[in-house]
């Protein structure tokens, strides 16, 4: 069964790029487009869609309220941010608001299929940008910190968590790895347990503030 999308976004060219990435493949269906905030909701209310591609800076409201408003409505979708915002305050809320993943702009924009695969499956797509700009910018949090998890990670866990901080897939860490991409699944669900999160993104948060990872 394909994968229902839908799309916000309000710059066309964008738009095109993201379309027609899309429309090549056989997996995903476009279930609908809007190029502002007051379509995106009529979009939203709908329903329908597994995953959706929303930009945050729109003509006439915020594509984090957006993503809230999604969220609250169909919490079983996924929701990709693709945006041209990197900044640190901006990648925190729209993950606060629910987003699953961050792709930037500035880089290749067919990488989306990609995203929205992994999404679907259990993954969660985060630009290596952003997870360069995270593991840089968070400071530890000594509450957090004082909060110990469920189970100290293991050797291998940290290193696929690294990777999955560098913006790697499944695929490549299974790779890079010498393993299986099942096993290396397996690896990311542990990893999220003994976190207490569910996608990627946030796993990039609660282990850099807890000093789990270090990107130099």
């Amino acid at each position: 069964m394909a994968i229902k999308a839908i799309i916000i976004e309000d710059n066309p060219t964008t738009m095109d790029v993201i379309c027609q990435s899309l429309e090549a493949t056989e997996d995903i269906e476009i279930l609908g487009t809007a190029a502002n905030a007051t379509l995106a909701r009529e979009l939203i209310g709908k329903g329908g869609f597994d995953i959706m591609l929303c930009d945050l800076g729109l003509p006439d409201g915020s594509g984090i309220d957006l993503i809230k408003y999604a969220s609250k409505l169909f919490p079983e979708a996924d929701i990709i941010v693709i945006t041209i915002f990197a900044e640190q305050s901006k990648v925190l809320g729209a993950i606060k608001a629910g987003a699953r993943g961050y792709l930037v702009k500035d880089e290749h924009l067919g990488s989306c299929v990609n995203a929205i695969r992994e999404t679907r499956a259990g993954g969660s797509s985060i630009s290596p940008l952003i997870a360069r700009q995270l593991l840089q910018q968070l400071q530890p949090n000594t509450n957090e910190l004082d909060d110990p998890l469920l189970e100290p990670l293991s050797s291998r866990e940290t290193d696929v968590l690294n990777l999955l901080a560098r913006g790697f897939t499944y695929a490549e860490i299974a790779g890079f790895l010498t393993l299986s991409e099942h096993t290396i699944r397996t690896y990311v669900r542990r990893i999220y347990h003994k976190l207490q999160v569910n996608s990627r993104s946030e796993a990039v948060f609660e282990a850099s503030s807890r000093g789990i990872i270090d990107f130099h």
